[in-house]
């Protein structure tokens, strides 16, 4: 056992380096801005009595406070389409090492902000955080993936999502207020998204280049060998080398596609399909809205507002538990099941969470069964969705098509994300008690589109499902390719 750790040491190497500046930073740079927004609320206010002498409106308080969490997600945006050009021209590894200097200009704009009475710099450091999360989050698990065997493929590319779920934790728990997440220390709390950069600056270099990219994009057999070997050790090699020069062969003559001749591409067509509709069920299906939602969830319940930020943590936890289930189970279980039961069980826990909502003024012991139902959501969401999602482009296209479908991957999430949270509130406003309708809709319908159309892709090399793609777009889409 010892001997096999050693002998992969350089993969766990490359997935903790990878992760912990790429997926980690968007978790952690999600929730690290919750704890301080009374602070940054009244800096804004203060910086501008002293400049003009007079007092902020509250709505116009709150409309610069949601430029600056907006800003965040414009920037994840972005990142997105930026992400499939620098996979291309500077590789998957440098990519992400390049990819730090986004979030480290945005943690120097952050952290001195309150020190030059600004807060347009938070404004500029949350959108450069932004960029550095829309790439991490295309380029890690796509490094990732193809890094691994195809064995293990799974497990090694889903890795990122308990990178996230542990980012969104970590992130939490510095912004207690015994921490960081007061009046004195809200600065350096935003400004220490540059810690994970740091720490990736210092490991990745000693981390190899995607062995696929080298020989396939770069045609440098010499470099993917030596790749290969600081990944897997000397043995075994030999036969992915093989896989890979197949690959290679079968790719010839072919260069990166862009985003618009992915859509022009009937042999494509099938991939998009299911890109589009897993790209954006990740976020339509409501887990953010639970976010939202948890804070009034748990106040109704009885848990004093000082206490809630002891249980947001326990939100985070429990993503983080099943995405980490979920990473050790992927290549046993299979992407297919993982996908369909994650999101057969949000259906069901909105279901009831519905119901509770309704009924929280009638019974009692109603708000205590809405907390569960968060939570419930929550563990179904890491099972499944929150990360398996991410892992599918990287499956189902191949090496001269991967980075523009992380493109459409990628920027379906953040632009679902910035209509969530733009239109939840309406929604809230608008349904009542009966607003998680539309997304439990969604959740039920994407669980049978998963259940019929999604094929297993467990255990096969990227070529078997490459050519098996390709059979399925000349036959038509009438077939339901649930297996390979």
């Amino acid at each position: 056992m010892l001997t096999k750790l050693l002998q992969i040491r350089g993969l766990l190497l490359t997935i903790v380096a990878a992760c912990i500046g790429g997926t980690f930073q968007y978790g952690f740079n999600l929730t690290i801005i919750n704890a301080p927004t009374i602070f940054i609320q009244r800096f804004i206010n203060e910086t501008w009595i002293e400049r003009f002498d007079t007092h902020l409106e509250n709505w116009v308080i709150t409309l610069f406070w949601t430029i600056i969490v907006a800003m965040y997600f414009v920037g994840g945006l972005v990142g997105a389409l930026i992400a499939g050009p620098m996979a291309i021209t500077f590789g998957r590894r440098n990519s992400l090492l390049l990819n730090n200097a986004f979030v480290l200009i945005g943690a120097l704009f952050m952290g001195l902000s309150k020190t030059a009475k600004s807060f347009e710099m938070i404004v500029i450091g949350r959108f450069f955080s932004g960029i550095n999360s829309g790439v991490g989050f295309n380029i890690n698990p796509m490094y990732l993936s193809e890094s691994a065997p195809s064995q293990i493929r799974g497990m090694v590319a889903l890795s990122f999502a308990p990178f996230t779920a542990a980012g969104l934790v970590v992130g939490q728990t510095i912004g207690l207020r015994e921490v960081l997440g007061n009046d004195e220390l809200w600065p350096l709390l935003l400004a220490t998204c540059a810690v994970p950069a740091v720490i990736q600056l210092a490991l990745l270099p000693w981390c190899p280049e995607s062995p696929r990219y080298l020989l396939i994009d770069r045609k440098d057999k010499d470099s993917c060998i030596k790749a290969l070997t600081r990944l897997r050790g000397n043995d075994g090699i030999a036969a992915e080398l093989d896989e890979i020069l197949e690959e290679q062969r079968a790719l010839e003559g072919q260069r990166a596609k862009r985003v618009w001749e992915l859509f022009r591409d009937r042999g494509v067509r099938w991939q998009l399909i299911i890109t589009f509709v897993l790209g954006s069920a990740v976020q339509l299906c409501g887990n953010d809205a639970i976010y939202y939602y948890a804070v009034y969830v748990f106040r109704e319940a009885g848990i004093p507002s000082e206490k809630i930020q002891y249980v947001t943590i326990g939100t985070g936890c429990c993503e983080f538990t099943t995405s980490l289930l979920s990473n050790l189970i992927i290549d046993r279980v299979g992407r297919r099941l993982l996908l369909m039961g994650g999101y057969g069980m949000m259906a069901l826990f909105a279901i009831v969470f519905t119901i509770s909502l309704s009924l929280q003024d009638k019974i009692s012991w109603m708000p205590f069964l809405s907390m569960a139902c968060v939570f419930a959501s929550i563990l179904s969401f890491g099972i499944g969705p929150a990360g398996v999602t991410a892992v599918i482009p990287s499956e189902i296209f191949d090496q001269t098509a991967r980075p523009a479908a992380y493109m459409i991957n990628g920027s379906l999430f953040w632009i679902n994300l910035i209509l969530i949270g733009l239109t939840f509130p309406f929604i809230v406003e608008g349904l009542g008690s009966f607003c998680y309708v539309p997304f439990l809709s969604f959740s039920f319908f994407t669980a049978i589109f998963i259940g019929f159309f999604l094929p297993e892709t467990k255990g096969k090399t990227f070529l078997e499902i490459s050519r098996k793609f390709q059979s399925l777009n000349l036959n038509g889409l009438l077939k339901r390719p649930q297996s390979l």
